[in-house]
């Protein structure tokens, strides 16, 4: 029912149909570029409007503001703002590879500055805007109405210059979206060529142009033109279409001959998709940058959809004092510099990126130079993964080849782009060569006339002497001469200048000019293949006017996915694990180097001493095992770093520990697991090997990896290749020395076996292996350290008793540690209270197995040790001063250490110690002690203090003390600055060393600079 103008809808209709008009609205009329000039329609008005005002590139150039007037009032109605966006952008030199507009004055920067407001820009057309606009003026294109029907506009462009491709363009639709990156010249223009040659090479063979583009674009033919077409081929094509059809057909009919000329021409004309990015290497940006890999590159070419890795180009620069810097020259395309540099400034204020000690940007006219200063102690490798990872350094072009062909939106693939330019090239020429040619005709018929007219000279001027007026004279001209309207009129308003001989001479030489340019652009219609070699003739010139070299490097390697251990930088470290449950790593050249040598250790005072140390690398796993036989696997680098946290986190943290459940053992996963097995041993003397690759898949909440009776606990897990030897170590002094072969092989829920036969109440405090040429080193209870030859300890069976490895008396107390460590190392050494000693091995005293050894001098008298590790390998010989090398003064400690930083204090008589500072001066050279009774006593040498090692006591290791059984002469240190890292014996049984001069030690204790001893 319709009541005057309302009329019943369905609602649902209607909006469907609004909706997609809209949508093709904004497809076709906004968002994305036509395939054959690449431009949005308000970037063709624009340029356009430009070229009717004749703002030329050698034209003055002409206020922003009445550009985009011209461009608002005449063809695009829309808002000025988004105008004047799109000039601006097309004048930007680093947002187009070839800028269409030249701009004078502020038009917006890499840094993302905005442009000047339009009153205050001026531009003009660039050159090669220009060759977009050419021959516009030659019917080479349809124009439409405009808005409002009063002027006319292009549809199109003739785009001599192959812009979709060698600039890009990006636009989002109502549903669909294009992102189509920018190339260089020279490689389109020879990629186009490439096309050609083979597009020429069909025609050459007498392929009908209009089959050839009809099958290169899928559309039908209809059989019978396939059948004319045979007629028109050339000698040897034919040849080969009657091969092709004879293999199909034993008698083969015009419809197999037609069908296989299709699949020849389809065989010549196409062009494979590697072949093209043999010529077209990939995106070329404004910007430059890196491209890093090319499957992307190659999947977009291939389907029109790609994604691939832009990177900024980055080098390195050495600074003074062994730091380096990053240097950013180029960033990936449409990436804001400012933007950059605040999100480089909030990573490092965040610490997500450590190792960046200053920010700048040192950019001029010269070009981009953003400097990232680095710490000594960074590697810029490492900090550059975290920029790439955590900032748009590195970032993903997605491609999408989207554009309109006739007027529809159509993924296209490089080959195809490349087509369907030059298809429009041919037309646009085509059209130019009949325009020219109706032109040339018109000329030549005019001047036909005229020579006409110059022939008979007399007689037309008497004619027209004795005609009324200029009508008569005119169709006397067309009676008595044959001429044609057109050509009387042309002798008509002829001057009479161009009676003159020369003046007819040019008229006779311009009509033949004129005739011969005729039959050029005759021959040129009739040969098509000619005109695609003028297209290839145009491009070669534009690449010889504005080719330039590629900005934007490719490299072949594909851009891996970051992982977190690539941001972690490399480096070696010691991670200890505290008494009190905690944990921390701390960088083993700090930790591992010292200062001092021979019997200089160096004490450190710890409020949490740690109970274990193991060595890896911040890019390792750690296999870590418990007390209660369960493996845990934990990353180095996830550990907490000394320097941050000087304590550490609890060891909870980080794995699912049980109420008072602590890690004894540690030591990295190492890369090949195949042949490598860890040897597990327990408190009650049962050792286990399992092979390491059962340790593979570790659950987060830890992995029984040996089963054990209730009250016993896993004391040591040790890495071996299978042919290692073990030696376990008693509280009672026993030690066994066994092959790893003894051992087979078992898995995770598997018990131990017997490794030591232990005497009641006797327990394993370590399970060592028995390095060749190294020494087993001993600690008690007591304080008695000393170190004994690894090969006195013969190899025995396992499960047997053992050999005396030391005498435990009520004196010494049971053996709390033991470590295997190399002569010409080092050793670590933690007490209950707190105190760390490090020294080297050989300011340990070599006794045989039977021996007490020595009381270490640093302990408290209630202070026992709890921890001895081997540093092995050579001291440096340059060292500096580890983190730990300074003293904690505060909570608890050594009270003698803490006696001694102040003022020597002399030992009382007796069976006592001396107690000396540890930054007292050691006497020149030592002095023969009287022969008497009593045991001999050495003071510590005093060593003057850097100003880094203020608070660092020094001082020796051991103390000498009774006499042990068996003991033939007693080992003292040596002193003398050319000597001090001695640790030969020089003083025999009974003899006394010399007190310390009491003018030196006081003035030791009241702070004087005593001259140091030379290194």
């Amino acid at each position: 029912m319709e009541a005057g103008n309302i009329r019943p809808i369905r609602i649902d209709e209607e909006m469907k149909g609004a909706y997609l008009d809209y949508a093709m609205s904004v497809i076709t009329a906004r968002a994305l570029p036509d395939v054959r000039d690449g431009l949005k329609p308000v970037q063709r008005r624009i340029l356009y409007a430009m070229h009717e005002l004749a703002l030329h590139p050698t034209s003055p150039y002409k206020k922003s503001a009445r550009i985009v007037g011209e461009v608002l009032g005449k063809y695009h109605p829309h808002g000025d703002a988004p105008v004047y966006e799109t000039m601006v952008r097309m004048a930007q030199d680093f947002s187009l590879r070839y800028m269409l507009v030249d701009g004078q004055g502020n038009f917006g920067s890499v840094d993302g500055d905005p442009p000047a407001a339009m009153r205050y820009t001026e531009a003009r057309l660039s050159a090669t805007a220009e060759e977009l606009l050419a021959d516009i003026d030659k019917d080479t294109v349809d124009f439409t109405p405009n808005f409002d029907d009063t002027l006319k506009e292009p549809s199109v462009l003739p785009a001599k210059l192959p812009n979709l491709l060698v600039n890009g363009s990006s636009g989002i639709a109502v549903g669909m979206a294009t992102n189509i990156p920018p190339h260089n010249l020279g490689e389109v223009v020879d990629a186009l060529a490439f096309v050609l040659a083979r597009l020429q090479s069909c025609l050459a063979a007498g392929v009908p142009v209009d089959l050839l583009w009809a099958r290169i674009f899928n559309q039908t033919i209809e059989p019978e033109a396939a059948q004319r077409a045979l007629a028109g081929l050339g000698r040897e094509w034919a040849a080969k279409v009657k091969a092709i059809a004879a293999k199909s057909a034993k008698k083969p009919t015009a419809d197999d001959q037609g069908q296989a000329l299709l699949q020849l021409v389809d065989e010549s004309a196409d062009v494979l998709p590697e072949e093209l990015l043999s010529i077209v290497k990939g995106p070329d940006f404004p910007t430059a940058g890196i491209i890093q890999g090319a499957e992307g590159i190659r999947s977009a070419y291939a389907t029109g959809h790609g994604r691939i890795t832009l990177r900024a180009r980055v080098h390195t620069e050495d600074m003074r004092a062994g730091r380096q810097q990053l240097v950013v020259t180029e960033l990936p395309f449409q990436l804001n510099k400012t933007s950059l540099l605040e999100r480089i400034a909030e990573m490092v204020r965040d610490r997500r990126i450590e190792g960046i000690s200053e920010l700048r940007d040192e950019s001029d006219r010269q070009g981009m130079r953003i400097v990232i200063e680095l710490r000594r102690d960074v590697q810029p490798r490492q900090i550059l993964n975290q920029l790439y990872r955590y900032t748009q350094m590195q970032s993903t072009f997605s491609i999408n080849v989207l554009a309109l062909v006739d007027g529809q939106p159509r993924v296209l693939t490089l080959k195809m782009l490349l087509l369907h330019y030059i298809n429009y090239r041919q037309q646009v020429l085509t059209r130019r060569t009949q325009h020219e040619l109706e032109k040339a005709r018109a000329r030549a018929h005019i001047l036909q006339g005229l020579k006409i007219a110059l022939d008979h000279l007399d007689e037309v001027i008497a004619l027209i002497r004795r005609s009324r007026d200029a009508d008569t004279a005119r169709t006397g001209l067309m009676r008595q001469f044959k001429l044609t309207e057109i050509q009387a009129q042309a002798i008509l308003d002829m001057q009479l200048r161009r009676l003159a001989a020369l003046e007819r001479r040019k008229i006779i030489e311009e009509l033949e000019a004129v005739l011969k340019l005729i039959a050029n652009l005759e021959d040129l219609l009739a040969h098509p293949s000619k005109i695609l070699a003028l297209i290839g003739e145009e491009l070669g010139e534009l690449k010889a006017k504005f080719g330039d070299g590629r900005r934007t490097t490719i490299v072949e390697e594909e851009a891996a996915e970051f992982r977190e251990e690539d941001l972690i930088p490399r480096q070696d470290v010691v991670v200890l694990f505290t008494a009190k449950g905690y944990v921390r790593r701390v960088p083993a050249d700090s930790f591992l180097s010292r200062r001092g040598r021979g019997q200089t250790a160096v004490v450190t005072q710890e409020e949490d001493a740690p109970r274990y140390l193991a060595r890896a690398n911040t890019h390792e796993t750690l296999l870590l095992f418990s007390d209660r036989g369960r493996a845990f696997a934990a990353r180095v680098h996830e550990l907490p770093d000394a320097g941050r946290t000087p304590r550490g986190l609890p060891l909870s943290n980080f794995l699912s520990l049980e109420n008072g459940e602590r890690a004894v053992a540690a030591f990295p996963q190492p890369a090949g697991a195949d042949e490598r097995f860890c040897l597990l041993a327990t408190r009650s003397g049962e050792v286990k090997r399992i092979a390491l690759s059962d340790l593979s898949n570790l659950r987060s909440t830890g992995t029984q990896v040996i089963d054990m009776p209730e009250g016993d606990e896993l004391v040591a897990a040790e890495l071996t290749d299978g042919r290692k030897e073990m030696v376990l170590v008693t509280e009672n002094g026993q030690a066994l020395r066994f092959s790893e072969a003894d051992l087979r092989a078992s898995g995770r829920g598997s018990g131990g076996v017997r490794g030591i036969r232990l005497d009641r109440g006797d327990r394993v405090v370590a399970a060592l292996l028995a390095e060749p040429k190294a020494e087993l080193v001993l600690i008690t209870r007591g304080g008695q350290a000393k170190r004994t030859d690894v090969r006195e300890y013969p190899t025995q069976g396992r499960g047997g008793g053992g050999v005396k490895a030391t005498t435990v008396s009520e004196r010494t107390g049971p053996v709390v540690a033991a470590a295997v460590a190399a002569s010409e190392g080092e050793v670590v050494l933690a007490s209950a209270g707190g105190l760390v000693v490090r020294t080297a091995v050989e300011a340990i005293p070599q006794m045989g197995r039977a021996a007490q050894g020595k009381r270490i001098g640093e302990l408290a008298e209630k202070d026992v040790p709890t921890g001895l590790w081997a540093l092995n390998g050579k001291p440096a010989a340059a060292p500096t001063p580890a983190p730990e090398a300074e003293v904690a003064t505060k909570g608890r400690g050594n009270t003698a250490a803490r006696k001694s930083a102040a003022a020597p204090e002399k030992a009382p008589g007796g069976r006592g110690r001396s107690k000396a500072a540890g930054a007292a001066k050691p006497p020149a050279a030592p002095a023969k002690a009287p022969a008497g009774k009593g045991r001999s006593a050495t003071k510590p040498a005093a060593r003057a203090g850097r100003a880094r090692q203020a608070k660092a006591v020094q001082a020796p290791l051991l103390e000498p003390d009774a006499n042990p059984a068996g003991e033939a002469e007693r080992k003292t240190p040596r002193a003398g600055k050319a000597k001090a890292a001695s640790s030969k014996p020089i003083a025999k049984e009974g003899a006394r060393a010399p007190a310390v001069p009491p003018s030196r030690s006081a003035a030791n204790a009241r702070g004087k600079r005593a001259k140091p001893a030379d290194d």
